[in-house]
């Protein structure tokens, strides 16, 4: 093609539409307009808005997954944990499949249409899992997985193909436009995922539907986005140039070291010399430029050999840091953040560090005369990365202060709320006794909990003006023992925080009337006269309820039950509408605030800037042209291989969590140190001498054809050939 996409060669005859849309080989059948009289062909816009819309539903459906595992397939955090990096993992797996299929079947745009269908389709079922409508647990779970394994085809199908199908389309003399090109390609992923990141959880948790979180939605919209991205794509086929499958490289490469092992193997004996490197062994079947390539291409993926660990450690955020945010204080002055909506931070900081990096920080490291090479820049980016384990380790030391200690071995809990007319004597194991003087119930304040040691089972005598009340207690076990005049009952309580930062709320109801209806969000519960209910779980809220008492309706003010808190609202009399109630904190609600988690999210970011963006580019910079789709499958690999550690430390779940984050922390730090050996010992190359080689032979090749005349009076040019 020429300039401003005009073609060079004439369209063929043929005058169906899909046989052209599906050729391996094409070019626009008309000249494709530029952007604004530039060099950019307006062709790029509709790739780049496509992987803008790809990017946003990829993150934004794994911005909600680790929840939408925890809190509706009721998977526990480990199970969570593992499946959420078992499907990254496959995602930067796939590439492998993807890579192939393009470069030696269907060509890149054929590869990304088909592969585009399958992703849609991965979210549609994905999205059909979540309505709580459909089937039951099982069938959610198996919609999920299948939905799950489509996208994980689908988006690491594409991965290695898209920004290359966006390169072809510019002509070989505008490197400087493909280059920008690739520079808001970028940006268009991180806008994607910015944007995702933060509409998705809201989607999620503040629209409501099926009376819960609506996850069909916040897996819906991406899925839409992703039909659009679809859609953007095969609008531009008229204008894109299609260039043939080039053959695969990825599975010469294969094909060579495998040759090269197998002919070592057969030619073991001491009989056969050595040869000066392990791949020359490949010589009697491979041509020596590719052995040349792949020996370049071998010395930086052995240098990959440790990369998984950083990998292992920032995946983490859409798992374990979301996690860890379920158990803070989400709210700023008014905002209440989403705790899968943190994850924010990271492509919102790397947009913000990446020019702080090129244009402030690297200058002034230049400036002091200090050679910060690429490998050093990666070492740092590790121990950076490993510092915000560090600080995320104390961030967990912080949240477990918050939370109270459950009865251990040997002990029990026992709070009595005194709601007779005089002090209540309590007389536990051991003699103990406690005094536990009436609660003023226009003055309330919460009744702590009594430890008491004791082993197996035991009685308790709860006295005052009426009959002695026998309470039987277990040791590793709460209760509530609610004393009235007329007589005590006792309450089994679970004593630990409810999960993924929500609320709890249980009812005493202190009348003679039974309460029915007491209505909140998506809680109906009702109340027997002098009776209680168990804990029901609400999302953080002030809660202004309604019940009814007969055939008369009443509110019921409960005031602002908070994240992670469990209370109880004690029912006490009417008084015109409104049914009076006093509310105790039975556990306290997060108090830690999830702010104190941007630290560890800007050493994150700050170590990937670091190590991400250095370690592509000097991958790029040791690698031959022909080799940069082998060192790409490369580089996924080790984000592939870092998710696989992180799902095998989450399935073994032996570890507390703060001393899970050190161990990542510590790992990462081993490995930057072995890193930092091996870049000591790594010797550079210059694949452009190679690219000089290649031009002297070549040149050389041209000068000997008429020597090769003269000499050759027959003509026998394949013979004289063989010989030169």
């Amino acid at each position: 093609m020429g300039e401003g996409g005009k073609e060079d060669t004439k369209p063929s005859g043929n005058k169906s539409g899909m046989k052209n849309f599906f050729a391996k080989e094409s070019v626009p059948t008309r000249k494709v307009p530029t952007i604004c009289g530039t060099n950019y062909p307006l062709s790029i816009m509709f790739i780049i808005v496509n992987e803008f819309c790809e990017r946003f539903s990829y993150y934004g459906m794994k911005a909600v997954l680790t929840l939408y595992f925890l809190n509706y397939l009721h998977w526990d955090e480990n199970l969570s944990t593992t499946v959420y990096h078992a499907f990254s993992g496959l995602c930067y797996f796939t590439p492998i499949i993807g890579a192939p299929i393009a470069d030696a079947w269907l060509g890149k745009f054929n590869t990304i249409f088909w592969l585009s269908i399958l992703y849609v389709v991965g979210h549609v079922i994905k999205s059909v899992g979540a309505i709580p409508t459909v089937g039951s647990t099982e069938v959610h779970v198996a919609l999920s997985v299948v939905g799950l394994i489509a996208i994980a085809l689908g988006t690491g199908g594409i991965k290695p193909c898209v920004s290359a199908f966006g390169g072809d389309q510019f002509n070989e003399e505008h490197v400087q436009e493909r280059a920008k090109f690739f520079s808001i390609f970028y940006l268009s992923i991180n806008a994607g995922s910015l944007i995702s990141t933060f509409v998705t959880p809201v989607l999620r948790g503040d629209v409501q539907c099926f009376g819960t979180d609506c996850y069909a939605l916040a897996f819906g919209v991406p899925a839409a986005l992703m039909f659009f991205a679809l859609i953007v794509f095969v609008s531009g086929s008229g204008m894109y140039k299609k260039n043939p499958p080039q053959g695969n490289i990825l599975g010469s490469v294969f094909k060579c070291i495998g040759f090269a092992i197998k002919n070592r193997w057969n030619h073991r004996s001491k009989a056969h010399p050595k040869r000066e490197h392990w791949l020359d062994w490949a010589t009697e079947k491979y041509p020596k430029k590719l052995i040349t390539e792949v020996k370049m291409v071998t010395k930086v993926l052995f240098l990959y050999i440790p990369l998984p660990m950083f990998w292992a450690l920032f995946d983490q955020q859409g798992s374990r840091w979301t996690l860890q945010a379920t158990r803070m204080n989400t709210d700023f002055k008014g905002f209440v953040a989403q705790p899968d909506q943190m994850q924010i931070l990271n492509p919102l900081l790397i947009l913000i560090l990446i020019p702080v990096f090129d244009l402030g920080i690297y200058p002034l490291i230049k400036l002091c005369k200090i050679n910060f090479k690429p490998l050093p820049k990666m070492t740092v980016g590790m121990i950076i990365a490993a510092l915000a384990f560090g600080v995320a380790t104390v961030v967990e030391f912080k949240i477990n202060e918050t939370i109270p200690d459950p009865p251990k071995s040997g002990e029990s809990f026992l709070q009595v709320m005194n709601l007779a007319g005089g002090e209540v004597t309590i007389n536990g194991p051991g003699n103990v006794q406690f005094k536990e003087p009436a609660l003023n119930l226009n003055d309330y304040k919460d009744p702590e909990y009594l430890k008491m040691k004791f082993e197996g089972t035991q009685t308790v005598t709860v006295s005052w003006g009426g009959d002695p009340c026998l309470v039987t207690v277990n040791d590793t076990a709460a209760y509530t023992v609610v004393v009235q005049d007329s007589g005590c009952r006792q309450i089994k309580d679970p004593f630990e925080k409810p999960s993924n930062g929500l609320a709890a709320v249980r009812f005493i109801n202190l009348m003679n009337e039974a309460v029915y209806n007491i209505t909140f969000g998506d809680i109906d519960i009702s109340v027997e006269a002098e009776g209680e209910t168990v804990y029901k779980t609400l999302k953080r809220a002030k809660v202004i309820a309604t019940a009814r008492i007969g055939s008369t309706e009443y509110s019921i003010d409960l005031g602002l039950l908070d994240f992670g808190g469990a209370y109880t609202a004690v029912l006490t009399g009417v008084r015109g509408t409104e049914i009076t109630v006093v509310v105790g904190e039975d556990i306290p609600a997060n108090s830690f605030h999830v702010a104190w988690q941007i630290p560890q999210y800007f050493l994150i970011s700050a170590g990937e800037v670091m190590f991400s963006i250095t370690g592509l580019e000097f991958s790029y910079s040791q690698a031959p042209a022909s080799m940069k789709s082998v060192l790409q499958a490369g580089w996924l690999l080790t984000v592939a291989f870092g998710n696989v550690i992180v799902l095998i430390v989450a399935q073994a779940g032996s570890l507390e969590q703060w001393a899970e984050f050190i161990l990542f922390g510590a790992l990462l730090i081993a490995v930057a140190i072995i890193f930092s050996i091996m870049a000591y010992f790594y010797v550079p190359v210059n694949p452009d001498d190679l690219k000089d080689e290649d031009e002297k032979a070549d040149l050389d090749e041209k000068k000997a054809v008429p020597d090769f005349f003269e000499m050759s009076p027959d003509n026998n040019f394949e013979e004289k050939k063989t010989k030169i």
